[in-house]
């Protein structure tokens, strides 16, 4: 009796023992790239304490101001009328940065151990956060100081997102990944959210320490990540995950863009799992090219979806505080805190994308619905959202919601199905150079909404929603073909299960 239930007891343990690291994981990536997202989200915070109405103010007695000044409040070189154009280059001095280097960052994610990637990368950002809030108590007033700031700080945060998608990517396979990816994608809205209201608490009073607070827990984050990240699920003796079904036919029949590869490949691809689940050192295969990765099946249309996808998304990261501060007249920690609920309208959206796509096998159907949903929802938030305060809760969360989800999906589980797709045979060192191809691409967007947003908001804030709704319907319409092929392979299912019920 006791050698009989020898086998289950074994797989007990080792069923608790894999789910306790992958959890563990999991928790630790959600925190690593909360960190990443928080030392961002303080500029978009300051930005209306950066340059205010100072007439609505009291002048402090020992100020040296002239009596006719009307920026005494302000801080130079922010104080003057084009101060939008100086933000969006701020903003675009990070995020141009931010896309040049997710390109290169892929690269190098896949040719060094994640460990010291990531906690180099922590370190520096925090350096380079807390180095921006410094310029306050330095009493620096140079635009070129802040901008080469952020643009050193847009390199380093490069090293975060691949890196925790190929690490996730390691230790979970396909199954339910859309679910379990949209909830752990929250930490993207979680860390704006934690970013706004840590930005928040010194905003009016010492803005300083609204960067030099998150870099400080950004850097100890990364601390953390070098004392305890694990890579593989084989450095611990786990079993490693299962990327593909080990039926070849439901496969191919439910992931239309597992196209040129008949059922005969996947039978094949599923021969190879063994091989994939032990990680040998001696024999590890080459990591993929730039080009290479290209060719993936549905690499180039993700990619430019998220280009405009993650241009909406980030304009509203960069300017939402400024728009309810000006549009709303809230002052700067009211607009910051009201601007979270975008984040939290993020957080469902991200799930409910993950939930759905899983349960339809369709990553680019749930992403194409919700963006045409995205485009209503923004023009009634611009037009009816600033009307009352219940109205502008309910629509800054439905927007959110609508706006995040695609962005999530397609930054989280588009890339991992990508990274491990079947044509790659195995060869899991792609992960990092698809996740970056898709995420730089998707970055070149984010350096281009803040941009745009910061030239056209002087000529009304009805025109920079118009070019978030246009955007919006160009990254739906990057989609049609996938979408198109989607439908054919759920005809075709469809169409095999009533032959077998008349069977």
């Amino acid at each position: 009796m006791r050698s009989a239930l020898a086998p289950g007891v074994w797989f007990l343990r080792a069923f608790s023992r894999d789910s306790w690291f992958r959890g563990f994981i999991l928790l630790l990536t959600f925190f690593i790239y909360t960190c990443y997202h928080m030392s961002r989200k303080p500029i978009s915070v300051v930005k209306s304490r950066l340059h205010q109405n100072c007439s609505e103010l009291i002048k402090p007695i020992n100020d040296s101001h002239s009596l006719n000044d009307t920026t005494w409040c302000d801080w130079a070189p922010f104080d003057k009328n084009n101060y939008k154009e100086l933000l969006g280059a701020v903003d675009n001095a990070f995020l141009v940065a931010y896309a040049i280097g997710m390109f290169i960052s892929g690269i190098f994610g896949e040719r060094l151990p994640l460990r010291y990637y990531l906690s180099a990368g922590m370190l520096l950002s925090g350096l380079f956060t807390s180095l921006f809030g410094l310029g306050y108590f330095w009493n620096i007033h140079m635009l070129w100081y802040f901008v080469l700031i952020q643009i050193c700080n847009g390199l380093v945060q490069t090293t975060g997102w691949p890196s925790v998608v190929t690490c996730v990517g390691n230790w979970f396979g396909k199954g339910k990944r859309g679910l379990i990816m949209g909830i752990w994608n929250s930490h993207t809205s979680v860390g704006n959210i934690l970013g706004s209201l840590i930005a928040g608490i010194w905003v009016n009073e010492q803005w300083g320490l609204s960067f030099v607070v998150p870099g400080i827990i950004t850097a100890a984050m990364g601390v953390i990540t070098f004392l305890f990240l694990i890579e593989y699920p084989e450095d611990v003796d786990c079993t490693p995950p299962q990327h593909h079904t080990s039926d070849g036919l439901e496969e191919n029949q439910h992931n239309p863009e597992d196209l040129g590869s008949g059922p005969y490949t996947n039978k094949e691809s599923s021969l190879e799992t063994p091989a994939r689940c032990s990680k040998e050192p001696s024999a590890q295969p080459a990591a993929i090219s730039f080009l290479g990765a290209l060719r993936i099946p549905g690499v180039v249309e993700f990619s430019l979806c998220l280009l405009f996808a993650k241009l909406v998304s980030y304009t509203f990261l960069y300017w939402l505080p400024l728009y309810i501060f000006n549009v709303a007249h809230f002052n700067a920690k009211q607009a910051g805190d009201l601007s979270t609920l975008f984040d939290v309208g993020g957080i469902i959206g991200g799930i409910m994308a993950g939930l759905i796509s899983d349960y339809t096998n369709g990553r680019a159907t749930t992403c194409c619905i919700m963006l045409i949903l995205a485009a209503p929802m923004m023009f009634l938030y611009n037009f009816i959202g600033q009307s009352g305060i219940i109205n502008s809760i309910v629509m800054l969360i439905i927007c959110g919601a609508l706006v995040n989800g695609p962005y999530a999906l397609i930054t989280t589980a588009v890339s991992a199905d990508l990274g491990t797709h079947q044509s790659l045979k195995g060869n899991a060192k792609a992960l990092s150079t698809v996740t970056a191809i898709i995420d730089g691409t998707g970055s070149i967007g984010a350096a281009l909404g803040p941009l745009l947003a910061g030239l056209i908001s002087p000529t009304g804030w009805n025109n920079v929603f118009y070019m978030l709704i246009s955007a919006d319907i160009l990254a739906c319409l990057l989609l049609c073909r996938l979408v198109y092929k989607e439908i054919l392979a759920w005809k075709s299912s469809l169409g095999r299960d009533r032959g077998y019920k008349e069977i």
